[in-house]
């Protein structure tokens, strides 16, 4: 028999909330929500950093590059042009400096990294609603003869 502690449930409420907001987030919502779990396994790795937790750290890093590397994979360099190439090479830049920030257990490359991923979250957060629905709507197209209905 096993005991769920307070912190288990409220971890397994987090992970069914994250799933629940996926499956009904827009585009946009969906690259702000990679973002935002960016950078909260980049704190979270920090204080693992700090404390001297070398595998938690690791996992942490990992699981910040996988989702930088999501947000790398999902550019669409047709649509978005230079702007898109430059986010490409920012976030393999980000990767190879996380790599880095583990094998040498260097605080200073977290907060770079925690910092640039910062500032692109902040620009994606000031897109005006109007081009966020015009993206949504090239992105998943309501079928024929079901626009603004459920």
């Amino acid at each position: 028999m096993t005991t769920t502690t307070p912190r288990d449930a409220i971890q397994a409420y987090g992970k069914v909330s994250t799933h629940s907001q996926a499956a009904y987030a827009s585009p946009h919502r969906l690259i702000q929500m990679l973002m935002e779990g960016a950078l909260d396994k980049l704190a979270v790795a920090r204080g693992h950093m700090e404390r001297g937790e070398v595998a938690q750290k690791g996992n942490y890093i990992s699981w910040a590059i996988s989702i930088i590397e999501g947000l790398r994979i999902s550019l669409d360099p047709r649509a978005g042009g230079e702007i898109a190439a430059n986010l490409e090479a920012l976030y393999d830049y980000m990767e190879r400096r996380l790599v880095e920030a583990n094998a040498n257990n260097d605080l200073a490359i977290l907060d770079e990294v925690a910092g640039l991923l910062g500032k692109i979250k902040d620009a994606w957060d000031q897109i005006p609603e109007d081009v966020r629905s015009e993206y949504a709507a090239t992105v998943r197209p309501e079928p024929a003869g079901v626009q603004g209905s459920l």
